[in-house]
């Protein structure tokens, strides 16, 4: 029962770094585009 815990244990924090990973990525990729992003926006709302 105890193997059972731990290694239930472990899977809750492999997705737990697996979720702060893709968290990561998404806020650099937000922090390298978003200006563009939010240029294109701009663009399409003054051309409308």
């Amino acid at each position: 029962m105890v193997c059972r815990f731990d290694q239930r244990g472990q899977g809750l924090v492999e997705y737990a770094l697996l979720l702060v990973l893709v968290a990561l990525v998404v806020i650099a990729i937000l922090a390298l585009l978003g200006p563009t992003v939010g240029n294109v926006f701009s663009n399409l709302v003054s051309m409308l």
